[in-house]
């Protein structure tokens, strides 16, 4: 697999988020290892956030191709304060604001559309990692960083809203939420997914990313059975 390249994007939110997360080699987050366990139990809500009645805007960003031909979904919160989309809903200011969005997590290659203070006075604190929705794309070896951000964040403030997404928050996004909720309750990979799958209807990762997740089970979390 190729080396990970790992993009942390610059921050104006307030000064509890400005600090670049930096990744560190090898981390582990099983029972015992660099973090200890904590807790933030999921609830049996509604399985899709929000209203699904309302229709948000598209993309304001005229370059997205999310732009003209594709609304936004609404985002679907997995456990609380941490939610999933697609790009369409990431890229728009009305929505992040709406949901009242600090940390962004973008699973995906491409140049992603930043609404601008004018249109998001509060900017939200972003991580990129940039992969392929592809079987055989390297995702693992980001999992151990994500997972450490997700948990920074949720952990630093209790009023930290994290949203993780993709193109079509269905693959790359569940997978990465499905590495965090892994090592947060000791769950199996199968286990994680079925769970995000309760809160988000569309959510099927590619199975080369599930194999992944048995791979960051093993390597990262120190499991011998996954």
């Amino acid at each position: 697999m190729p080396s990970a390249k790992i993009a942390i994007m610059p921050s104006t939110y307030p000064a509890q988020y400005s600090q670049q997360y930096v990744a560190q080699p090898n981390m582990s987050y099983h029972r015992g290892g660099q973090y200890s366990q904590w807790s933030l139990t999921p609830t049996n809500g509604n399985p899709m956030s929000g209203d699904p009645s309302n229709n948000p805007p598209p993309s304001a960003s005229p370059f997205s191709p999310t732009y003209t031909n594709q609304p936004s979904r609404n985002a679907s919160e997995i456990i609380p304060r941490l939610y999933i989309s697609d790009l369409a809903f990431a890229e728009n200011p009305v929505c992040l604001g709406q949901y009242k969005i600090t940390h962004v997590l973008s699973t995906l290659p491409e140049k992603i559309f930043q609404p601008p203070p004018t249109l998001l006075p509060v900017q939200p604190a972003r991580l990129q990692i940039r992969v392929e929705d592809l079987p055989f794309a390297e995702l693992a070896a980001h999992l151990p960083t994500t997972t450490a951000w997700i948990r920074d964040a949720l952990t630093r403030d209790p009023q930290a809203r994290v949203l993780v997404h993709c193109v079509e928050g269905i693959s790359r996004s569940v997978s990465v939420v499905a590495a965090f909720l892994m090592a947060q309750y000791n769950w199996t990979p199968a286990e994680a997914v079925q769970y995000i799958k309760s809160k988000r209807r569309v959510a099927e990762p590619n199975f080369g990313f599930v194999q992944q997740l048995h791979e960051y089970a093993r390597v990262s979390l120190g499991r011998t059975q996954s």
